[in-house]
């Protein structure tokens, strides 16, 4: 699964951002289900596989981990005078929910997320080193095990960041 902010906007790059979606991440691990097995975060969008326990709907997760992160990041950057690009970024969300009736204020969020479903080893094969290997072709890391918003360490024999299910 992929999800993408609005307008590819880069706020991922301070860790206030990445860290309301790796704590609502745990969240949603512990309290409804979620299971992870691979993860990257990367400025403006995150790649997932993950699945959930057998009472859960994994769209029913994922719908209020992107409400509630999209509100907590919105509120924080509202409030984070700090952040040099806090009036840009804000304007593009607020441009963005002007054409969707459906949001009040800002729009944070790309609508629905790209889902694929994985099929065969080879795809899991293929989709993981993909994940994993975002931070090393956008020039961020020489390996992927180096990336800290990665369950790349945790398939290197490491202990990341979230808790994960390895699938091989």
């Amino acid at each position: 699964m992929t999800d993408t902010v609005v307008d590819w906007v880069d706020i991922f790059t301070r860790p206030t951002y990445k860290y309301i979606v790796l704590e609502s991440l745990q969240y949603c691990q512990q309290k409804k289900g979620l299971i992870i097995y691979a993860w990257v975060l990367m400025s403006n969008h995150l790649h997932t596989i993950v699945g959930c326990s057998e009472n859960e709907k994994i769209s029913d997760i994922w719908r209020d981990f992107k409400k509630y992160t999209s509100k907590k990041i919105l509120a924080t950057l509202e409030n984070d005078l700090s952040e040099s690009r806090r009036v840009w970024m804000l304007d593009r969300f607020e441009f963005r929910a002007r054409h969707d009736n459906r949001i009040k204020q800002y729009k944070f969020w790309q609508d629905g997320s790209d889902e694929q479903l994985i099929f065969s080893v080879d795809y899991l094969k293929q989709k993981l080193n993909y994940i994993h290997n975002n931070p090393v072709i956008a020039e961020f890391v020489n390996s992927p095990e180096e990336y800290r918003y990665s369950s790349a360490v945790d398939y290197a024999d490491g202990k990341g960041l979230l808790k994960i299910e390895l699938l091989i």
